[in-house]
């Protein structure tokens, strides 16, 4: 007769194998698709007297008198006209019992008061406490309070979460950073560049609140008159308490809430999502999938997930007290990347999902490869040998303006790089995690950076990026206290590449790259130069890659997208030329100038049941080879809006150049009516070089 307590084994064994992956079989499914939802709109009161502006979408359909957990997305981006997308993102979650909050920040969208002096500022986060405690008392409100939102939103999310406010229990951040210097558009690695948000942010915070777009002294004082937010930035350019009064990397056991984070690995900020999964000692869930800068649901490349299915499964055990199982399964699940060509139209990123328990992964082992002086990549340290590199400041085009999305072939950059390639590969090699590179470097100026590329090199040649980073120079010891470079003295300069998944295929080589310059995502230093690479010694130049051996691991099983309602009478249309705000449209090169002039440009059309929005942008990027010191950004941004018989021109022009010393700004705003002006404003400042 068989043991009985085997048997018993036999029937719990099998039992756990027909739960999904690393989910208690006690486990609850969430919240179920059961409410309606209206929107009601709100002013919160601060103590100043100023008052916020709330769209609150509520389930309806309910019992009597019940009430709902409150998630709160805070954002500057006018959420009257962005009703269209919040009536879309937002069903999900009401119709299974949340009131879902969109406050607009003060002096932005609808909300009153004077503009906010720049991002992320106290005044903003002062504001968002008593928002939450608000939301916590209102009669629809079981008095929890969570925190949602992508980029903005995530960000924020962070930052209240390390501020403590009692009614906010929990946080789901996507696509946000936890340092603000090293990873923000503003300053990419600590390096100044001029992103396409910045300008065009600056005039979106000019607009009156819709639909009235009441123009009187009060807005003027308010909006119009303000300082323009890339001007603060600019004037910022190392790190130090500035960037940190925000930056979690500074304090992460200031978050003391449940947190779950998402990230993409198109998008700018991956290396913030491994670095919390490791120091955050709170209930953590994290996700990484293939996608830019964009909600997992609703963006690209392919494939796709409902995050928001995992976010009511957080939600609902958090704020709802009921067991989804979230919290059985593994911490960390990852999209790893097979390989793709370089194409930023890519429909679909090849690869699969996998749980990890955490990080750093235990079985991951380290692959050190040496720069050789044949110009090949191996596992053996080579003899010394010195290859120098002059400095092409108008190289990088390929990559686009922001540190984010699917990048075009390598090559054109690699043919002014010191280029390293392995022997053909003679299996599959996976690699999950950060890069590491040791580069002992010198130049003959005492500026310079260095921008490092691995990529993948397919038997046809074609090359695609896998995970890069720049440095700064004068960073090398401390982004706050920098330091010139001593001519012609080698340093050693470390630094980590970008968190990254990749599977490089057999027959496939390994790339490492090096050059002076990322243009023009990323400012050029003001000095011709040449640049040289120490090769062997006894701390050689190398990469070291994260290489992680194959072993099943559990698999989430995430859902494809939902359909989402949409709102009547509100639809964006693109018009004219649509490079987005990360594309290029055109790259024109003056050949006997050794100058190129690079051209985005971005036309659309809002459309509203009480008017339109016609946005009009085009930045123009202008560097010469022979003269990096006078590299220049113009840019004119144009909002026109049609509303009840009115037609207003909300302009932004911007001017900002250099030379070897100092930077030049120089930004007017303009509102005309029926082509008159009524008002114009310029700001004017000389800006000296911080080590940039």
């Amino acid at each position: 007769m068989p043991d009985p307590r085997t048997a018993l084994v036999a029937i719990l064994a099998g039992c756990l194998l027909a739960a999904p992956s690393g989910r208690s079989t006690a486990a609850e499914d969430p919240s179920p698709a059961t409410y309606e939802m209206t929107l009601q709109e709100a002013w919160i009161p601060m103590p100043d007297g100023v008052r916020l502006s709330a769209d609150l979408f509520l389930p309806q359909g309910g019992r009597p008198g019940e009430r709902f957990p409150v998630l709160l997305e805070y954002l500057p981006y006018r959420k009257f006209e962005d009703r269209g997308r919040n009536h879309s993102l937002y069903a999900y979650f009401v119709r299974r019992g949340y009131a879902v909050a969109r406050v607009d920040i003060r002096g932005t969208g609808s909300s009153e008061g004077t503009l906010v002096p720049y991002e992320y500022s106290d005044q903003e986060q002062r504001d968002a406490e008593v928002v939450i405690d608000w939301l916590s008392k209102q009669d629809f409100s079981t008095g929890a309070v969570g925190m949602f939102g992508i980029s903005w939103g995530g960000f924020n999310s962070l930052h209240l979460a390390m501020r403590r406010p009692p009614a906010l229990k929990t946080i789901v951040s996507v696509m946000a950073t936890d340092d603000l210097f090293q990873d923000d558009v503003h300053y990419i690695d600590g390096q100044l560049c001029i992103d396409t948000y910045e300008i065009a942010q600056d005039l979106e915070n000019a607009l009156p609140a819709a639909p009235d777009f009441a123009i009187d002294d009060q807005y003027f004082r308010e909006r119009f008159d303000t300082t323009p937010w890339l001007l603060v930035f600019k004037q910022q350019q190392r790190d130090g308490p500035f960037w940190n009064r925000t930056s979690l990397n500074e304090r992460y056991d200031a978050i003391e809430i449940p947190t779950f984070v998402i990230g993409g690995w198109y998008d700018q900020y991956p290396d913030s999502l491994m670095r919390m999964v490791q120091h955050l000692r709170v209930p953590l869930k994290a996700i990484i999938g293939p996608w830019a800068h964009s909600f997992p649901h609703d963006g690209y490349p392919k494939p796709l997930i409902e995050w928001r299915h995992e976010a009511v499964r957080w939600f609902d055990h958090w704020l709802k007290g009921r067991d989804t199982g979230i919290m059985d399964e593994p911490r960390f699940a990852v999209f790893v990347r097979k390989w793709h060509p370089p194409d930023p139209r890519l429909e679909q990123v090849p690869g699969e999902w996998r749980f990890e328990d955490g990080w750093p992964l235990a079985r991951a082992r380290e692959q050190v490869l040496h720069p050789q002086p044949d110009h090949t990549l191996a596992a053996t340290a080579p003899a010394k040998a010195t290859h120098v590199l002059r400095y092409v400041p108008t190289i990088g085009v390929e990559n686009g303006l922001w540190s984010g999305e699917v990048v075009r072939d390598q090559r054109p950059i690699d043919a002014w790089s010191l280029v390293y390639d392995t022997q053909p590969l003679e299996a599959d090699l996976e690699i999950l995690g950060m890069p590491r590179v040791l580069l002992n470097a010198s130049a003959d100026a005492p500026l310079a950076r260095w921008f490092v590329r691995v990529s993948d090199v397919a038997p046809d040649g074609t090359v695609t990026l896998t995970s890069w980073a720049g440095l700064n120079g004068a960073h090398r010891n401390s982004a706050e206290r920098p330091e010139r470079l001593e001519p012609g003295r080698v340093y050693p300069l470390e630094t980590e590449l970008r968190f990254t998944s990749w599977t490089f295929p057999k027959g496939h080589r390994i790339r490492l790259s090096v050059n002076n310059a990322q243009w023009p995502m990323i400012w050029p230093t003001p000095h011709p130069m040449t640049t040289s690479l120490h090769l062997g010694g006894s701390h050689p130049t190398r990469v070291v890659l994260p290489v992680v051996p194959h072993e099943d691991r559990p698999k989430p099983r995430f859902l494809p997208p939902s359909e989402d309602p949409q709102l009547a009478g509100h639809r964006v249309v693109s018009e004219g030329t649509s490079s987005g705000y990360s594309e290029v449209a055109t790259v024109e090169r003056d050949v006997p100038n050794a100058a190129t002039r690079v051209v985005a440009r971005n036309a659309t059309r809002n459309e509203y049941p009480w008017g339109t929005i016609r946005s009009d942008d085009e930045i123009v990027y202008w560097a010469q080879d022979a003269h990096p010191e006078a590299a220049r950004v113009a840019s004119e941004m144009k909002r026109s809006v049609s509303v009840g018989g009115r037609n207003l021109v909300f302009q932004g022009i911007l001017d900002f150049r250099s030379d070897a010393d100092h930077f030049y700004y120089t930004y007017t705003r303009r509102l005309l009516e029926r082509d008159q002006v009524i008002r114009e404003r310029t700001w004017k400042q000389t800006i000296p070089r911080d080590f940039q």
